[in-house]
């Protein structure tokens, strides 16, 4: 897939706020500062199409980016640490899981870690709650350039042991770097060929 067009469309505060249309829906989310805005500019071939910053938490809201005038991005809040309240938090998470379980365009998630340190427990917590909801995900190790290819090796094997430990078969695990742009036509032929078979299956 090529992108040729990628343009902001609107920022939700809930899933009854989003656009009424049927698009289908690809949804990216992560860890705050685990590097998702930027791979998502990666991905568009935008320098600012998301909003990067060096302070975590900064996405709150539901953003949706047009593209190619056929399917939604989705850039959603990160879980986890942020250096929001408490209370904020809680509103996050409830927005994160109206919006994954309520949204029907919604046909895939990948959930992005960081490659850099090892498996976090609320990570983890994340995968078990979108496996006990039902809903279809990919992990997305992000940040993959900072690695030495040995590294990297070690930090897939240790992913994909930890995650045989609780499912079999294992969720598919891809590989990421918005400065090398490794993985970026990977994912993008995943969301093609998704695409293609709904809309075949119409």
């Amino acid at each position: 897939m090529d992108i040729q067009s990628a343009q902001f469309i609107s920022s939700s505060a809930d899933t009854g706020a989003c656009p009424s249309d049927n698009l289908f829906e690809y949804a990216f989310i992560g860890r705050s500062n685990v590097g998702k805005s930027s791979l998502i500019n990666a991905l568009c071939h935008r320098k600012k199409l998301a909003k990067t910053s060096s302070t975590p938490g900064k996405t709150q809201l539901i953003n949706h980016f047009l593209i190619n005038h056929s399917w939604y991005l989705v850039d959603l809040p990160g879980y986890g640490y942020a250096r929001i309240s408490k209370d904020q938090r809680k509103i996050l998470s409830h927005r994160i899981k109206q919006y994954l379980t309520h949204r029907k365009q919604l046909i895939q998630t990948f959930v992005l870690v960081d490659c850099r340190i090892e498996p976090q427990s609320i990570d983890f917590e994340f995968f078990k709650w979108m496996h006990s909801m039902g809903l279809p995900f990919i992990i997305v190790l992000t940040k993959v350039d900072s690695l030495k290819p040995k590294q990297l090796n070690f930090q897939i094997e240790t992913y994909q042991n930890t995650l045989a430990k609780k499912w079999h078969p294992i969720p598919e695990t891809m590989i990421s770097s918005s400065v090398s742009k490794i993985g970026i036509k990977k994912i993008l032929e995943v969301i093609s060929t998704l695409n293609h078979q709904l809309k075949k299956a119409d």
